[in-house]
């Protein structure tokens, strides 16, 4: 199965990094590379995270990444929504409104 990036989880995953780039680049370089490594694994395991809480629709999904986590969609495709801090709560304007 294909995994896809929204603009926004990008831009997410961009904004995470630049963060820990501020103390340490070579760590913010492995954390992206560890977690984009993390994410290609859904392709074969879609399935392999929970349903997400605040959504309770099947096909809403999220893996945990340290202290993030990572929101996606499963259909004919992985589509990864967003990456969030574990302790935020997703916000529903965060995901398409076709996803739910």
């Amino acid at each position: 199965m294909k995994v896809e990036w929204s603009p926004l989880a990008l831009e997410r995953v961009e904004d995470i990094a630049q963060y820990i780039a501020q103390d340490n680049p070579d760590a913010a370089a492995q954390w992206v590379t560890e977690l984009f490594d993390t994410v290609e694994r859904l392709a074969e395991f879609p399935e392999s995270g929970r349903t997400v809480p605040e959504v309770g629709v099947h096909r809403i999904r999220e893996v945990i990444f340290g202290a993030y986590r990572v929101i996606y969609s499963v259909k004919d495709k992985v589509e990864v929504l967003t990456v969030r801090r574990g302790s935020q709560l997703l916000r529903l304007s965060e995901i398409d409104e076709h996803q739910t």
